[in-house]
C-alpha cells in the first residue's frame, strides 16, 4: 500500500520543517532541503528525526 497523496501534501519533516516526497522504493519519506529519510512501517510514516538518516539528494519519486 503507497501512501495516501492527501497525506503526504500535509506531511512537513520535523527537522527542518521543509516538504517531503517519497522514496523511489516507495519505503521512507524523505526531505527535499535536509535529504532526511524517515522510514514507513507498516504502512505508518515513521516521523521522528532519530528515525530518520541522511541520504544524498537523489531517491525521491515525483
Amino acid at each position: 500500500m503507497s501512501i495516501d497523496p492527501e497525506l503526504l501534501e500535509i506531511l512537513a519533516c520535523p527537522f527542518c520543517k521543509n516538504e517531503i516526497k517519497l522514496t523511489t522504493d516507495e519505503k521512507g519519506l524523505k526531505c527535499v532541503k535536509c535529504h532526511r529519510v524517515y522510514p514507513i512501517r507498516d504502512d505508518i510514516p515513521v516521523m521522528l528525526i532519530e528515525e530518520a538518516t541522511i541520504e544524498p539528494e537523489r531517491e525521491t519519486k515525483d
